[in-house]
């Protein structure tokens, strides 16, 4: 197989990758051309962002992972977010003293990515920890910061356990996972913990799992949308959707003042749902098909007017099918804590398999842990300590992050794969994208590059107040690419947006399209947020 030069798009017939650092795209394509499947150069370009794009993600961060299993026609999402620790005595800490939400080792959750990339390996792929990480191995012995050589280590005593086990490959993938979360690696973690003040211990790193779960999703315009569940903020996307439905948005035009007011509208009313509804729904009672249902969705959708924005906080009540729940008068939030922290990665294989993953850690002012190389963030910090929340702390729960892979299926068949960074821009961000695509036809390139807006008329994900008025950002905002036309933005502030432009990329998208007429596929990332494509022509074996 021939691959083109890394670049922000690519196409080609035999696989391709779109994530952050263009040499952890290069690792991906590594694993694909050396006749891997899109797990396995998945976990390649997710263990390479590690060290490519540190600071945005770490090794000890987390990761949401979207696939399509092509042997098995079939999506499923793998939750790699780390949880809140056991022990109950931590948990009523956080609820006497609040979750620190500027930078703290006390808010790191269990490390959630190792196990995801080992799991999706186990499952779903074919190569061994071994093959897979050495393209991050030779970033690291390449030279850099201090703990490189300290990571470097931790991974090569996992590649050590795996070869000196015993059994299939699915066992050898096990044995290496578990030195890190049960053996010797674990034990210098929680050292760590011991020195740095977390409230983690040995039980929480032997406990962690990673779950295999169905996808929420979504019927829209012939194309089925797959999202992960409201351990995440992804069902915000199928919900607006949903409210979209009813609406000629081809016959309002793209980037037109009714289009941005009314998809600006709908992504209002829909994270006033999220702040209201979503939770870990192992703990909390998420009414998920009461907000996807039709009735629910055709009350809500009256509450948009297209003359005038909303500045009212409005979630519904799905539980009575009432449009409002309440109707609070939200006030501006001034609190801005730090949010870049988070990269993409989507791959695609000759084999029909798709991978959607966004790999994040939040560091804050975390440092890597001195024997391990090991750096976890702050992201028990997307929960909160409101009595009766969804989304409050509790033993083993997982927050409620922002993290958002997005994989689109049509007559049953991967068509398209979104994963972007950006906080609570992510899923506006995907909205934007994915509409380009299915309302416009826009390919990849065009996609991520056309002028993107959005709100932040919703609270705060990482703003842990358990008073969450408090949390909520900035009611009636909208701000748009400068892209955008003079005349657009002159109407939609004589409709009362409270709006401001940027030249600055709204978000950091990458997507993946699979032309199911050619077989072809597109991938592109944005090269003004730093985006990287690559893809591979071909279908030797």
């Amino acid at each position: 197989m021939k691959v083109a030069n890394i670049g922000w798009k690519a196409s080609g017939n035999g696989g391709a990758v779109a994530a952050g650092g263009s040499e952890a795209v290069a690792a991906g394509i590594h694993i694909l051309e050396g006749g891997g499947n899109a797990a396995d150069a998945a976990a390649a370009t997710l263990l390479a962002l590690a060290i490519t794009d540190y600071g945005a993600y770490a090794i000890g961060g987390e990761i949401p992972f979207i696939i399509y299993d092509a042997s098995k026609q079939q999506v499923k999402v793998l939750s790699g977010v780390g949880r809140a620790p056991l022990d109950q005595d931590a948990i009523d800490w956080y609820y006497a003293n609040d979750i620190p939400d500027q930078g703290s080792y006390k808010a790191m959750p269990v490390p959630g990515a190792m196990h995801v990339c080992a799991t999706a390996l186990e499952l779903y792929g074919t190569r061994s920890f071994e093959e897979v990480v050495a393209p991050a191995l030779a970033l690291l012995d390449a030279g850099g910061s201090w703990w490189y050589p300290k990571l470097a280590l931790t991974l090569r005593k996992m590649v050590e356990r795996e070869q000196q086990t015993s059994g299939n490959r699915e066992q050898k993938l096990e044995a290496a996972r578990e030195r890190f979360y049960k053996g010797d690696i674990a034990d210098d973690l929680v050292a760590w913990y011991g020195d740095v003040g977390s409230l983690l211990r040995k039980q929480d790193l032997e406990a962690h799992v990673t779950t295999v779960e169905d996808p929420v999703w979504v019927k829209y315009r012939g194309y089925t949308v797959h999202k992960c569940n409201t351990w995440t903020q992804g069902p915000v996307l199928c919900q607006t959707l949903r409210l979209l439905e009813g609406y000629d948005l081809q016959n309002m035009g793209h980037l037109s003042a009714d289009y941005i007011h009314v998809l600006t509208e709908a992504m209002k009313l829909t994270y006033a749902d999220r702040d209201t509804y979503y939770g870990d729904p192992a703990f909390a009672d998420v009414p998920m098909t009461q907000l996807l249902s039709d009735e629910y969705t055709n009350i809500r959708r009256s509450l948009i007017s297209m003359a005038n924005p909303s500045l009212e906080r409005r979630p519904g009540d799905p539980y009575n099918m009432q449009p409002l729940k309440n109707k609070p008068k939200p006030s501006e939030n001034s609190v801005r804590t730090p949010i870049s922290d988070t990269t993409t990665c989507v791959v695609a294989d000759r084999w029909g398999n798709v991978v959607a993953a966004t790999p994040s850690c939040n560091l804050g002012e975390n440092q890597p842990d001195p024997t391990t190389g090991v750096v976890q963030g702050n992201r028990l910090r997307c929960l909160n300590t409101m009595p009766g929340h969804p989304n409050r702390i509790q033993p083993g729960k997982r927050p409620r992050v922002t993290l958002t892979p997005t994989l689109v299926t049509k007559d049953g068949n991967p068509v398209i794969a979104i994963s972007v960074a950006g906080g609570d821009l992510q899923d506006q961000t995907t909205l934007n994208v994915l509409l380009s695509h299915i309302e416009f036809g826009m390919m990849p390139e065009q996609a991520v590059t056309a002028p993107r807006f959005n709100t932040d008329h919703m609270e705060n994900s990482f703003d842990s107040d358990p008073d969450r008025d408090r949390a909520f950002m900035s009611p009636g905002s909208l701000r748009v690419h400068s892209g955008v036309p003079t005349s657009v933005v002159q109407d939609l502030k004589s409709r009362g947006h409270n709006l401001s432009t940027t030249s600055e990329a709204i978000a950091s998208p990458v997507i993946i399209y699979k032309d199911q007429d050619t077989g072809i596929i597109h991938a592109a990332g944005d090269p003004s947020a730093g985006r990287h494509a690559a893809a591979l022509d071909g279908l030797s074996s």
